[in-house]
Order: C-alpha cells, then structure tokens, then sequence
C-alpha cells in the first residue's frame, strides 16, 4: 500500500468537513482533483474508505482506520518539516475547538487565565458547530472541544471508541427580550404568549437544530431575522427586531436595551457545556487548558 501525502490530506479534510466540495474548498482544490486523489487512494488500499449520502459522505470502517493512522503519519511530517528547516519542534500546544457561545465567553477566559500562569502553553483555537467540531476531534486536528449538548444527553457521535466528555457546567436557556416591550418589563413569561412572536435565530441545517427559537414552541415560529452570531442577534434584539433564546452565561454580554425572562411551561431547557476529546493519555499541556476551561466555567456558574 503506497497512498500519496496529498492523498492522506485529502483523507483527513473530508473525514473533518464531511463532503468533498468543502474539503476542495479548505485545500483550495478543485472538487474534480479532490475525487481523483478520493479514488487513487480507495485503489491503493484496496477498500471502499467512503460511503456517498445525499447530505455528504461518511467514512467506513476502513475508512476511519486509514484516517487514524493518516494523523500519526501527517504529525511525524510536519515534525520532520520543522526539523529539516532548523525550527524548534513544537511543545505544549493544544488546538481547542469551541461552539459559538464558548467562543464568546469560557474560552476567553480560560486563555487569559493560561496567559497568566502557563505562558510556556500556546493554545489555538477555531469555532465551529457541534458536527464539525465532532469529525475534528476524530481526524485529529484538533484535541479537545468545548460542546454544548441538550437532553437526553446521549453519546456525541456512534463511531468507537466513544469521545470522553467531561461536564464543565450545567445552564437553562433564558429568553432576551427588548426592553422597553411588553415583555421587557416582567421576570417570566408563558411558553405560550411566545407564539406569534417575532424570533431571530441561526441558519438551521439538517445536522444542527435551530438555535434562537424556545424549544418546544407552539406552532411554526415567524423568524425575521437569521444571525449565527450571538452578538449579533442580542443587538437586533435591542433594536426591537424579535426576541431570541440565550445561555444564562452570556448575561455579561447583553447590550442596553436587552432584558432577560424566564419561560414558564413545558419541561426546563437544561444544556450541558462538556469538554470532549479522543480517550487516551492526557498530555500535561491539554490537561492544563481543560483544567483552566473547569475554573472559569465555575465561576460563570455562580
């Protein structure tokens, strides 16, 4: 089995984007080469390594095996590459991925703290949604990821060895309302006088539920506007264009003109904020980082 560098690249940008247009697109491919490099590797190991969906493609289980060890082989290169070019191997980096709130609030935190007491420790860092973050951990591009998941609390994906997740806090959704509505003046409000409602959510997609909207909604909600970020959707909220759903944890972050309620009815919104990684010896510089990423989480939480 000879597969090439550029194939074993390949390998590890689909297994992490989950389709071959934005594997060419993060490798500045086109999508043609992508499928070529796709098919010489699949000849060399002599193995289907995709399945083709509508929505994507999925390793099988060859697939993942080669993806495995592609990581080790791509690691010991671009070691080599440092060496050969008289740069320091790289020490104590951690690569950490985040969902969007965390980005905007643990994660800061936890890295200013590092800052401070473990300056030797070089941690990146890149946001993206939960699916993402989770074919990340698997390709190894990154180590560990700050997640948020809601009930019933079940594994993050169905691929072996199950990722750990450690609980960093435990939040319930509130609402953020403009303050100066109807409904800026009060501490709850009914599940059900959020109907025709204007809300301001994210772009859904078929792999990431719809974040803005409360959970459980009556009927089909009217959403004027749509923002992935979260700073985003708080101003449009203090600009009187909807209302939204939002951490507890992001209180800090509200702008004039928002104010927080409680939603009473139905079952209570809990989210759990983990950190997941690949199970396995922890190396001194992750342990430190999730270490950190545990302080500031509870210190939000009080």
């Amino acid at each position: 089995m000879e597969p090439s560098v550029t194939g074993l690249r390949v390998l590890r940008e689909i297994g992490e984007r989950g389709s071959f247009t934005a594997a060419a697109t993060e490798l500045g491919y086109t999508q043609s080469a992508v499928s070529r490099q796709v098919a010489a590797l699949e000849r060399a190991a002599g193995v289907k390594l995709f399945d083709r969906r509508p929505g994507g493609v999925t390793l099988t289980a060859p697939g993942r095996t080669l993806l495995r060890h592609a990581v080790v082989a791509l690691d010991a290169l671009s070691a080599a590459e440092r060496e050969l070019k008289g740069l320091a191997p790289e020490r104590g980096v951690v690569r950490l991925g985040s969902f969007p709130t965390a980005g905007a609030l643990i994660v800061p935190r936890a890295l200013a703290a590092m800052r401070r007491t473990q300056p030797g420790i070089r941690v990146t860092t890149r946001e993206a949604t939960t699916p993402v973050l989770v074919r990340a951990l698997r390709a190894g591009t990154i180590d560990v990821a700050v997640l948020a998941v809601r009930p019933p609390y079940r594994a993050l994906d169905d691929r072996t060895p199950r990722l750990q997740c450690e609980t960093l806090m435990t939040t319930e959704l509130l609402l953020a309302v403009p303050a100066d509505s109807a409904l800026g003046s009060r501490a709850e409000v009914d599940l059900e006088e959020l109907a025709d409602q204007d809300w301001i959510a994210g772009a859904s997609n078929p792999a990431e539920p719809m974040m803005g909207v409360w959970p459980g909604l009556p009927g089909r909600p009217r959403i004027t506007h749509t923002a992935r970020d979260w700073l985003t959707k708080l101003h449009l909220v203090a600009a009187g264009c909807g209302i939204t759903t939002l951490p507890p944890g992001l209180a800090d972050a509200v702008p004039p003109g928002v104010h927080l309620v409680e939603v009473r009815g139905g079952p209570p919104e809990h989210r759990r904020v983990v950190a997941a990684r690949l199970p396995g010896p922890r190396p001194p510089a992750l342990a430190q980082i999730v270490q950190a990423l545990h302080r500031e989480a509870a210190r939000l939480a009080v």
